[in-house]
């Protein structure tokens, strides 16, 4: 399975709102500055992910979104699934070999598994310990 810049996107979106968590909202142009990604993009994004509960709109001009749940009760899995879909390395179908469809069965599993468990949280946690572990050089 090969996730698309839908997920990896939609992800982005979603850190950095899981960023700003309770310092109210966070405008798409702000995101899209950030990651040097096209904001019209993000917009399409945006959309499933509110329809989905994930993300609320917060109107006028100091507007933006901001998460509708707590970062650590929002998956990687939740996000890539309402962008990409189910989760499936292959289409399979019950006339397969046992063994092949049981392997995609297996890979399927484990993928779902890391995604299910890998929270918003967790990922800005790592974002944030791998910043502080980069060295800075002066010349």
């Amino acid at each position: 399975m090969k996730i698309s810049t839908k997920g990896r996107y939609g992800l982005t979106i979603m850190m950095e709102l899981a960023m700003k968590h309770g310092e109210g909202p966070t405008s798409l142009k702000s995101i899209a500055e950030k990651n040097q990604l096209s904001e019209h993009y993000l917009e399409q994004l945006v959309a499933p992910l509110r329809n989905a509960g994930l993300v609320k709109s917060i109107r006028g001009a100091y507007g933006g979104y901001i998460l509708a749940h707590d970062p650590t009760s929002i998956t990687a899995g939740d996000i890539i699934r309402i962008l990409e879909g189910p989760i499936s390395p292959v289409d399979f179908t019950e006339e397969d070999d046992p063994a092949k469809r049981e392997l995609w069965l297996r890979i399927r599993d484990s993928v779902a598994e890391v995604l299910d468990t890998t929270t918003l949280e967790h990922m800005i946690t790592y974002q944030s310990e791998d910043a502080k572990d980069s060295y800075m050089f002066y010349i």
